[in-house]
């Protein structure tokens, strides 16, 4: 269990804000911290790395990791580290990677075959795409099996099909391994795949903590569907209006009268819902 009670001063480029977070975490969960920029995601998992200092404790267990006038090293806190820009040795192969991190032949090759990497282990990480590297960064925090494996963003930088198969294997590989996850992710699709908590901070404040399903699914009242969006113009046809919006990666469009469409701004943010609605499902070709 991870007992977390920290404060801590941000200083961003629009506003200062003071963090205060107090959190338990159980053993095992995989939990997902989303919310704005600057709401202190990454500082959050920074602290737990013990790579920034905070106000407060974090005690893992029995152990206490952050105390008034003590903070453990990071390399003394057990943790596994997974960032977007994947930090290998360019000057080692795959295989050599992971074995820096540990000298466990057989893990890397278990972690190597999980994978799908055996086939790279000679290569050097420069030799790599993105999702290979990010698949190799994976296996090497997994190396000193840590009771705790923090990501920030891991998958941000690939396309989707390539996230979709990572998303596969950090599962896969929580799960062989036990740790305690622990991950800042924007992606919705992500976040309900992998997630069996999400914890929503905005201005250094947790403001939800729930499943999957409570914080993402956001309908209210008797709507049957929604989704969150960027108004990207408002085009006048005729006697209306019709609202231009991007959803992910899909952009959409919406009937509005003209008083409707005087109340919006382009580039703002906007929830696009519907009350009488069945949607239903198809398959896309491959």
């Amino acid at each position: 269990m991870i007992d977390i009670k920290i404060s801590k001063h941000l200083q961003g480029s629009l506003s200062n804000i003071e963090m205060n977070v107090e959190l338990v975490i159980k053993e095992h969960d995989f939990v997902a911290l989303t919310g704005q920029s600057g709401s202190g995601k990454t500082t959050l998992l920074r602290i737990l790395a013990g790579l920034e200092e905070a106000v407060g404790t974090v005690t893992v267990d029995d152990e206490l990791w952050l105390a008034p006038k003590k903070s453990l090293p990071p390399q003394q806190r057990g943790i596994g580290l997974v960032f977007q820009d994947y930090a290998l040795f360019d000057n080692m192969s795959v295989e050599q990677n992971l074995l820096y991190a540990n000298k466990d032949k057989a893990l890397s090759r278990h972690l190597l075959e999980m994978t799908e990497l055996t086939g790279l282990k000679e290569r050097l990480p420069r030799t790599l795409s993105g999702g290979q590297k990010q698949r190799v960064s994976l296996c090497r925090a997994l190396m000193r099996r840590p009771r705790l494996l923090l990501m920030d963003e891991p998958l941000s930088a690939l396309d989707p099909q390539m996230r979709t198969k990572l998303q596969h294997d950090i599962l896969t590989l929580h799960k062989e391994f036990g740790t305690t996850t622990i991950m800042v992710s924007h992606d919705p699709s992500e976040i309900y795949r992998l997630a069996s908590r999400v914890i929503v901070l905005d201005h250094g404040k947790i403001v939800q903590d729930g499943s999957p399903k409570d914080v993402l699914l956001k309908t209210q009242g008797s709507q049957k569907f929604s989704l969150t969006g960027e108004l990207l113009d408002i085009i006048k046809a005729d006697v209306i209006h019709i609202a231009v919006v991007a959803i992910g990666q899909q952009i959409v469009e919406v009937v509005l009268d003209e008083a409707e469409a005087a109340t919006f701004k382009i580039g703002e943010r906007v929830q696009v819902s519907t009350k009488a609605f069945s949607p239903s499902l198809s398959r896309l070709a491959p």
